[in-house]
């Protein structure tokens, strides 16, 4: 098994999921997860820490499994079929250990309210996982050149449009 911690949740732009971004806690190894918009929502209220009113059904869900007598220990995401994550939240029930299947994204809103460790199987980081470019890691790129790049490209549209205008006509107009 594999640890990983969240890294980040993102909005994807080419349908209304979120995407949950896992990394590899020993390697710089990304697992990225398409998940519904409520459960990114609930994900990211407990770890910005925003107060709610009442309880959200993950936390209504580890609560559940609190008063039943059993500790939420762990979550696995542990397969991986027809491009379909699946997820068992594991618990401890009078010393025995009870395995709950789970939607990954479900999971991961209960793992981050309980303070437990996410865990994805090794056959299924060797299949989905992705790594950064190693051209982007080599090469390094001071803060200020950044910037700088990134005001010219910003600024070179309009550069362009500059370059367009005709500005003889000003001078005309200004005269009549």
């Amino acid at each position: 098994m594999i640890e990983v911690t969240i890294d980040s949740i993102r909005v994807s732009l080419m349908s209304q999921y979120r995407v949950v971004v896992l990394k590899d806690t020993r390697s710089e190894r990304f697992l990225t997860i398409f998940i519904g918009p409520c459960e990114a929502d609930a994900i990211t209220i407990h770890l910005q820490g925003v107060p709610v009113p009442r309880p959200l059904t993950h936390d209504l869900l580890k609560s559940a499994i609190n008063i039943l007598g059993g500790e939420i220990r762990r979550i696995v995401i542990n397969d991986l079929r027809d491009e379909i994550f699946y997820a068992q939240i594991v618990t401890d029930v009078d010393g025995r250990e009870v395995l709950i299947d789970s939607r990954p994204s479900d999971a991961i809103a209960l793992a981050v309210r309980a303070g437990v460790p996410i865990f994805v199987a090794e056959s299924v980081m060797e299949r989905a996982a992705t790594t950064p470019d190693e051209e982007i890691g080599e090469e390094e790129i001071a803060p200020e050149d950044v910037a700088e790049a990134e005001s010219d490209e910003e600024l070179s549209i309009f550069r362009d449009f500059v370059d367009t205008l005709d500005m003889d006509d000003l001078d005309n107009k200004d005269k009549e």
